[in-house]
Order: structure tokens, then sequence, then C-alpha cells
């Protein structure tokens, strides 16, 4: 994982990132330097969310996609870090996408909610609010996930034993630690 702690001489963006189609919404609210590069910002959402960086991830604004370039892709892909935050979404209210896990297909918006002034003694990136648990990997997408939150909640349900098993008879979907988000993210 790449070093990114910074005390940035460049505007602060608060952004807000919020899993598509979670319902109620899963999301964090975080401060970075607006000068971090795409892949650093990777990192920083990686642990924020709760995720584990197990997957394939590509950020997607305005028909370009911004990731770790291959041989294999599809399309033509932006080396993500050869770009900038402040690059990409320059201004106040720009939302672009961030997607984990081409098969489960988490899709997050990114909205940059505020730039604010430099301020060197600010720690960054950290987290200022959020709500509820990260989805389980490989729980199979924001549909798979309904279905996990039903499978558990209900011991009637046929896979009820086996969910509970696969994660150790412990998840709350409401969950939300931030010192520990901030703990992890002061760790990068």
């Amino acid at each position: 994982m790449s070093k990114t702690r910074s005390k940035s001489e460049a505007p602060i963006y608060q952004i807000k990132i919020t899993l598509k189609d979670s319902k109620p919404p899963i999301w964090r609210r975080l401060l970075v330097p607006g000068d971090v590069t795409l892949g650093n910002l990777h990192d920083i959402i990686q642990t924020a969310m709760g995720w584990y960086d197990c997957h394939l991830h590509q950020f997607i604004l305005g028909g370009v996609y911004y990731g770790v370039p291959s041989d294999e892709d599809w399309y033509d892909v932006e080396d993500e870090s050869r770009y900038k935050l402040n690059q990409i979404a320059p201004r106040e209210k720009s939302q672009f996408t961030y997607e984990y896990d081409f098969g489960d297909s988490w899709h997050h918006i990114i909205l940059v909610e505020k730039i604010l002034p430099p301020d060197p003694s600010q720690d960054l990136p950290v987290c200022v609010k959020g709500k509820r648990a990260c989805p389980p990997e490989d729980v199979g997408g924001i549909w798979g996930y309904d279905t996990f939150l039903e499978a558990i909640n209900d011991p009637d349900h046929e896979e009820h034993d086996e969910y509970l098993e696969w994660i150790d008879d412990a998840f709350d979907p409401e969950e939300f630690d931030l010192d520990t988000i901030n703990g992890r993210l002061s760790d990068l």
C-alpha cells in the first residue's frame, strides 16, 4: 500500500463516498488532500469503507476510466497514478464513480462536498463521519448483500446457518466505528 498520510499545502477536499443502491445508505465523509493521486485515493477508500483490496477497481468520470492499465483491458484505462483528485474533480459538487470488485460491482458515488483552504497542521486523510458497516467481501454485490442480511436475521432462512458460519457469527450492519477507521487511515 502506498504512503498516503499527508500534511499537504494543497486544498483539503471534503468528499462523501456512498455505496450506490445501499438502503439505508452506507457512506463515509473524508478529508483528503486535493493533490492525492487516484491510486492513493483507492487505498484511502478501501480503508475507510472497510474493504480488503482483494479485487480490481476503477474510477469512472465522463466516460473515462482510471485504474491500473493492463494488456487485458477491454477499453482504454488511464493510469490512476498519473492523475490527482483535484485534476478530475476541480470543483465543489464534482461527482464521479469508484467501482470495486468487477464481479460484485460495488459502485461508490464520490461527491466533492467542499474544497477547504490548505491546513498543514491537519493530518490527512481523516474520516469525519459515516454510517453503517461495509458489506462483507464476496457477498454478491448489493443484491447479494440484501439476501445475506435477510438470511442472518431470519433463523428460518435456508441459508441462515451457512452465512453465520461464513462470517463467524459476527456482523452488525449498523456498526460504524470512527476511531477504528481513523486508526487504520493513520497506518496508511
